[in-house]
């Protein structure tokens, strides 16, 4: 996993609430293992006509929010079932972090498995973030917990456990990785 420690890119703002992961990708896209590839459906059913054609006041679909690398939106982001394609489908988009007001739990830890960070902000705060040009880019500070907008600082929680594995790039597997050596010596005792 590539490291996340700060981090400064546009936001773009989907301001609802209860946005539940066959909204983020509709089940019918997961015909994939792979992590890539889900971006063009993301939020399929909000983003495009039954034709396939843009619905051009979707954020996403908007000139001015290509390249937003943070997502501004609602409470209990990620509800429903449980899909890891959601967060795949968001990270292909470009998206590394997302500001709500909270998360489904699955979602919650699915986004923070593939190396990306949830924040939860207050709504006054999501607001102001949301009425932020679109061209105006902020920083997501993980060592000091702050979401930075020029002189304002918006703290925010993340278990040390969490903060310290994105801040080093770890996932799963390369956590055990650091205890190799122990492994091997434990299987070497215990044949």
């Amino acid at each position: 996993m590539k490291p996340l420690t700060v981090y400064t890119a546009t936001t773009v703002p989907i301001m609802a609430d209860n946005i539940d992961t066959d909204i983020i990708i509709p089940k019918n896209y997961l015909k994939s293992i792979f992590k890539t590839g889900f971006g063009e459906f993301a939020f399929d059913p909000w983003r495009y006509q039954e034709d396939r054609t843009s619905k051009p006041d979707f954020p996403l679909n908007q000139t001015q929010y290509q390249g937003a690398g943070i997502l501004i939106t609602g409470e209990n982001f990620g509800c429903g079932s449980s899909r890891e394609h959601a967060a795949w489908a968001l990270q292909d988009v470009g998206l590394r972090v997302i500001i709500a007001g909270g998360y489904s739990d699955i979602f919650h830890n699915n986004w923070l498995n593939n190396g990306n960070l949830p924040i939860v902000m207050p709504k006054d705060v999501r607001e102001k973030l949301a009425a932020l040009p679109a061209d105006k880019a902020i920083t997501v500070d993980l060592a000091q917990k702050k979401v930075i907008v020029d002189e304002q600082e918006y703290p925010f929680e993340i278990g040390e456990n969490w903060r310290q594995r994105l801040l080093n790039g770890l996932d799963s597997i390369g956590i055990t990785l650091q205890h190799e050596d122990a492994i091997k010596a434990y299987e070497k005792a215990h044949g």
